[in-house]
């Protein structure tokens, strides 16, 4: 059976906890919830996670974090698991950045904080469909 996971990226833990909060609230038991206050502890989730042939990921990650950016984050999860649904949320990152991160890791979309609950779902029920 196919397990979705929604895997939440921040360095910043309230924004961990409001995020994952307001996915339970939205979508309940439709999805696993995974947290991440950095990029290292990311990797070691995901990998943890893609041993089971059957997951399909989706990645809220923040851009601005220590030591590991969120388009660096993100080029890496493409490059070794390219199927990944990945969605960047910030209040950071510019144009460029932003365009480098749709071409080189297949960012799906780009939420600016503070983020729009309905645009968020949204974002994920479109996205969805394309892992």
């Amino acid at each position: 059976m196919e397990k979705i996971v929604i895997l939440c990226v921040d360095d910043e833990k309230i924004i961990l906890d409001s995020i994952k909060a307001q996915l339970k609230e939205n979508y309940g038991n439709s999805f696993f919830y995974e947290t991440a206050q950095s990029a290292v502890e990311a990797f070691d989730i995901i990998d943890e996670l893609m041993i089971d042939k059957k997951v399909k990921l989706i990645i809220i990650s923040d851009w601005l974090m220590p030591v590991v950016k969120g388009d660096e984050f993100l080029i890496k999860v493409h490059n070794k698991y390219p199927n990944s649904l990945k969605i960047l949320l910030t209040g950071q990152a510019d144009d460029n950045l932003i365009e480098k991160t749709k071409k080189e890791a297949h960012l799906f979309k780009c939420l600016k904080k503070p983020w729009i609950r309905s645009e968020l779902f949204a974002c994920i029920e479109t996205g969805m469909h394309l892992i």
